[in-house]
């Protein structure tokens, strides 16, 4: 295998054999936006924090004054936004031979290749999509256009499962 190939695995995701089966596996996830994500969560609980710290003394108008419980509330009110950043790590595609699994920012979806029509990468969309029998498209979201060539190789290895799915109901069909 290649440099090349040996990276995008390793940042984007996984692509195995199945030993007993001789089946493949893919395992994908978005690199760029985890990295900003991480990095946002942590700048928030920072800044959160040292507000925190100037939070002393009377208010405004001197009627009332700054607690220790208000330093903690803005702490708290720190994690709790970075805990909502990182909720944009969530997404996921696995797949294999039979099935696709796709969990987004909210929701997850696990699907059988025999309901999707095709793997949609369209030019301009922030991200990949399923395009399924009942005309509906699901995002995939953990295949974004941010990673460039990462979610290029990952949209060719889901249409590599799903054209060998396609390929082998065919031929049960046909004997």
């Amino acid at each position: 295998m290649s440099e090349r190939q040996d990276a995008t695995q390793a940042s984007a995701g996984t692509s195995e054999r199945d030993p007993a089966g001789g089946t493949d596996r893919v395992r994908l996830q978005p690199r760029r936006i985890r990295l900003v994500c991480w990095i946002s969560a942590a700048v928030l609980v920072v800044v959160f924090a040292l507000i925190a710290t100037t939070l002393t003394g009377p208010t405004g108008n001197g009627y009332g004054t700054f607690q220790r419980g208000d330093q903690f509330a803005m702490i708290g009110l720190g994690v709790l936004f970075a805990l909502g950043t990182l909720l944009f790590t969530r997404p996921r595609v696995e797949a294999d031979a039979h099935r696709i699994r796709v969990r987004n920012i909210i929701g997850s979806y696990e699907l059988p290749w025999e309901v999707v029509r095709g793997v949609r990468f369209d030019r301009g969309a922030p991200w990949a999509a399923l395009e399924l029998y009942d005309d509906d498209l699901l995002p995939v979201v953990a295949l974004q256009a941010a990673d460039k060539q990462l979610a290029v190789d990952g949209v060719r290895a889901l249409r590599r499962l799903h054209q060998a799915h396609l390929t082998a109901v065919t031929e049960r069909a046909t004997r």
